[in-house]
């Protein structure tokens, strides 16, 4: 009798400790609904070949298949930690919500940069007649060098996307054997949509630029990275980001009779700093 009673004590005693096991467990593990986040970050973009239309009161051609790069800001203290000068380089920054366990939906702004190489020989199509000896004229699939007297086309303060996020974290720290308190690894994916407001750095025909911000069209995106969160507030974040920008009013210079259109697809990296906390 005495060893049926020990065994039921050391039985429920087993029981009770593994109840407590799980509990702390549960306790122990990060949990992101009704958080909310925010990050700061810098990103390296690409940019397909586009078609460019200018438009004016004395002059309506395209150009076929432009180039263009990024342009990054030589790494330095200064430029990219100090609260004065980081909108220089090329950035990211970001404030969202987890409405749910695995879902947020956030705002944001990716501050690209996208640059028109400079002297690259494309076609050029329509008709300038602008008081211009040396580019007026009626144009046919004809070669043009964009040289500096010519055009200098580039969103470099800059192609600011600005978008609302809608993305997916999953917690994959069991792939790689992790079950730790502070240490967290999510893949993250998701779909974005917004509008694209460049200030744009434009001299076409020796004309005064433009030298304002400027709402001139949408943007959409697709996207996915890796999160790794830790001490349960702090995470990095790595992220692949492609898209798709139609700009159909870009202002060039302060005619308001004067403007571009084009569209493109873009390709960004980024890499991210961040918190996540809780108000309420």
């Amino acid at each position: 009798m005495k060893i049926k009673i020990i065994f039921l004590v050391v039985a429920f005693l087993s029981l009770g400790l593994k109840a407590q096991e799980e509990n702390n467990k549960e306790a122990k593990k990060i949990t992101n609904k009704g958080k909310f986040f925010v990050y700061w970050g810098w990103n390296w973009s690409s940019y397909t070949d586009s078609d460019i239309r200018f438009k004016g009161d004395n002059y309506d051609f395209t150009l076929t298949q432009v180039k263009a790069q990024d342009r990054q800001t030589p790494f330095s203290f200064n430029d990219y930690f100090n609260p004065s000068r980081v909108t220089i380089p090329q950035t990211n920054y970001r404030i969202g919500y987890f409405f749910k366990e695995n879902y947020t939906i956030s705002i944001g702004v990716d501050h690209m940069k996208y640059v028109m190489i400079s002297d690259q020989n494309v076609t050029i199509n329509g008709e300038i007649n602008d008081g211009n000896a040396t580019y007026d004229g009626v144009y046919d699939d004809e070669t043009i060098n964009l040289s500096s007297d010519f055009l200098l086309f580039e969103h470099t303060d800059g192609l600011n996307y600005v978008n609302v996020e809608l993305k997916r974290f999953d917690d994959v720290s069991h792939w790689f054997g992790l079950n730790l308190e502070n240490l967290q690894i999510n893949l993250t994916e998701g779909i974005g949509a917004g509008i694209l407001y460049p200030r744009t750095n434009t001299t076409l025909l020796g004309k005064e630029r433009h030298d304002d911000f400027h709402l001139s069209g949408y943007g959409m995106s697709i996207g996915a990275g890796v999160n790794i969160t830790f001490l349960k507030h702090f995470f990095i974040q790595a992220d692949l980001k492609g898209g798709y920008i139609n700009m159909s009013d870009v202002r060039t210079t302060n005619n308001v009779s004067d403007s571009a259109s084009q569209s493109f697809y873009f390709f960004e990296n980024t890499f991210l700093i961040g918190g996540k906390f809780r108000i309420f």
